[in-house]
């Protein structure tokens, strides 16, 4: 892949399952893994230390927001992203991509690139692959991401043609601009909304270009939950095994074990914090709201069977009162809680692939639907 960026496929298990290893000038990344959401250089309601102690490896940051503000010059004044923001482990940068599907409201889409009007203080801003690539390489991200147009659901298929070619020759563009090795890998991503046909052309159009990594978008965005499935299966049985594969925006628990039965290595997903921040919590076997009044007078933790410091020390019937409060420990409290879920699942995944069971770890969650 490059002098400073290698992927090492571990073992694979028979349903699909990869174990791998993604090393990186700042460090290793132990596969399948998932990254918390820090979209402006923060993950909202936790710490640094929090999230080192909690065994977080990467994080992702969004280039967009950050190349608003507070501007990639000023972060590669300070040394580049990780010493801005003081973390000594990887980091993923969205190319902002994403905002072209989520402001739609606010963005006009051309050839050249996308004229986005910020939601700051309205002023215009021009990304094209080519600027959104040099955002990017300023701000220091390990793994950096192709620009690109996803669609939302539903679309026809001729805007959904139209965006993924937009988008592939996007990615050449993106290439052109960062040049294979180095410090940075470059991702391309696989667009193609639920059409087979468009995934697999837009996958081997990105494979024809030559990309240290490879990223699924576009899915999670309303698609019925065993379509998105199917589009990720198509995808992986085209990407090369040398290669990682991150599944862009997913997702839940569920989600993940079965994307992770589909050959995928990376997530992201803001569902952890997200919810976390209003008032639910993930536990073994499902989600609770704590807010919910039947939480009251229940003095049990969170999750019996989990043995994070927040089940260890705090109760549901506490955790409903400071929502109730409306106090910010709650937030915290329950972020930690959901991130912590999060890291022991996939561990749980990766020690399961290891030693040939992650079948039985599938079967336990049920099937798709």
């Amino acid at each position: 892949m490059g002098k400073d960026i290698a992927f090492e496929l571990i073992s694979e298990d028979a349903t699909g399952a990869r174990r791998g290893r993604l090393t990186t000038p700042h460090g290793t990344v132990e596969t399948p893994a998932f990254l918390p959401v820090g979209t402006q250089g923060t993950v909202k309601a936790i710490t640094r230390g929090e999230l080192l102690r909690l065994g977080v490896e990467m994080i992702l940051c969004n280039a967009y927001h950050l190349y608003l503000r507070p501007g990639p010059e000023l972060v590669a004044r300070a040394g580049g992203l990780h010493r801005f923001i003081n973390w000594p482990r990887p980091i993923l940068t969205d190319s902002g991509g994403y905002q072209v599907f989520s402001l739609e409201s606010l963005r006009r889409i051309g050839e050249e690139g996308v004229t986005f009007r910020s939601h700051l203080d309205g002023s215009e801003h021009m990304l094209s692959p080519e600027k959104a690539t040099e955002v990017q390489q300023q701000l220091g991200a390990d793994l950096i991401m192709c620009f690109d147009q996803p669609v939302p659901y539903p679309a026809d298929h001729a805007a959904v043609s139209e965006a993924t070619d937009r988008s592939d020759r996007w990615a050449e563009r993106c290439r052109s601009t960062h040049p294979t090795g180095g410090a940075q890998a470059l991702f391309g991503i696989v667009q193609g909304g639920v059409s087979a046909d468009l995934r697999r052309r837009s996958t081997e159009r990105l494979l024809e270009i030559g990309f240290e990594g490879y990223a699924i978008g576009g899915l999670s965005v309303g698609e019925p939950r065993a379509k998105m499935l199917e589009m990720v299966r198509v995808c992986t049985e085209l990407l090369p095994r040398d290669r990682p594969r991150y599944l862009m925006g997913v997702g839940t628990p569920d989600d993940l074990v079965h994307s992770v039965a589909c050959g995928v290595d990376l997530f992201d997903c803001v569902l952890p914090t997200r919810l976390g921040r209003n008032g639910a919590v993930f536990v073994t076997g499902g989600r609770l709201n704590m807010k919910n009044a039947q939480y009251e007078g229940d003095f049990s933790p969170l999750d019996p069977k989990c043995d994070c410091a927040v089940c260890r020390h705090h109760t549901r019937a506490y955790l409903r009162h400071l929502y109730k409060a409306g106090e910010i420990l709650a937030a915290r409290l329950a972020t930690y809680h959901n991130l912590h879920h999060y890291q022991r699942l996939m561990a749980t995944m990766r020690s399961s692939i290891e030693r040939g069971r992650f079948s039985t770890l599938l079967a336990s969650m049920g099937e798709s639907h």
